[in-house]
């Protein structure tokens, strides 16, 4: 990936992550820090603030991603529901024990494949088996850890995945946020 490029953009670069920063790491929208940089007598607009998002959220969060260290040997599986469009979709979550985010996944389903789809591309990413994969007890996780080979390593149970669903928390509270009063136009 190439480095970034804050030319022809008014405002320096160190303005424009912060900005970024703001909206991504608080449940902010965009007219809410609007008004933080105003106050601090930066007049960006919302809508800037949306682009800036679209353009350099992800390529500020592969960079982010590259200087992760090796995640640790023992996975916490998750899933939950959330709306994407109008539509429920199911967010599929890893995390390691130490809290680190693996992998997020969203699809329409929550069956063996979207499972598979998950524990592939992770086994793939990250090039080694787990010591230990913690799940709820979705019986699609049974099924593809016996595909795959790793029940000896698979742990299901009941509060045995808090880590997997703590991690849910961001976007369920992204998801309030963002519920709240729309017009009616």
């Amino acid at each position: 990936m190439s480095p970034l490029s804050y030319a022809r953009h008014h405002f320096r670069p160190a303005i424009i992550q912060h900005a970024i920063w703001l909206y991504l790491r608080f449940t902010l929208s965009n007219r809410d820090v609007e008004e933080l940089l105003a106050e601090r007598g930066i007049d960006v607009s919302y809508e800037t603030l949306r682009r800036w998002v679209v353009k350099f959220g992800p390529a500020i969060a592969g960079n982010l991603r590259r200087r992760r260290p090796k995640p640790s040997p023992r996975w916490h599986l998750g899933e939950m529901v959330t709306r994407v469009s109008g539509r429920l979709m199911y967010l599929w979550r890893a995390v390691d024990d130490e809290g680190e985010v693996l992998e997020v996944l969203v699809q329409r389903r929550r069956d063996k494949a979207a499972a598979l789809k998950v524990m592939r591309k992770l086994l793939k990413k990250y090039g080694f088996a787990p010591i230990q994969v913690t799940t709820d007890k979705l019986r699609s996780y049974r099924a593809i850890f016996r595909e795959i080979g790793l029940t000896a390593h698979h742990e299901q149970g009941r509060r045995t995945n808090n880590r997997a669903e703590v991690s849910h928390q961001p976007v369920r509270r992204r998801d309030r946020k963002m519920r709240r009063f729309k017009s009616s136009v």
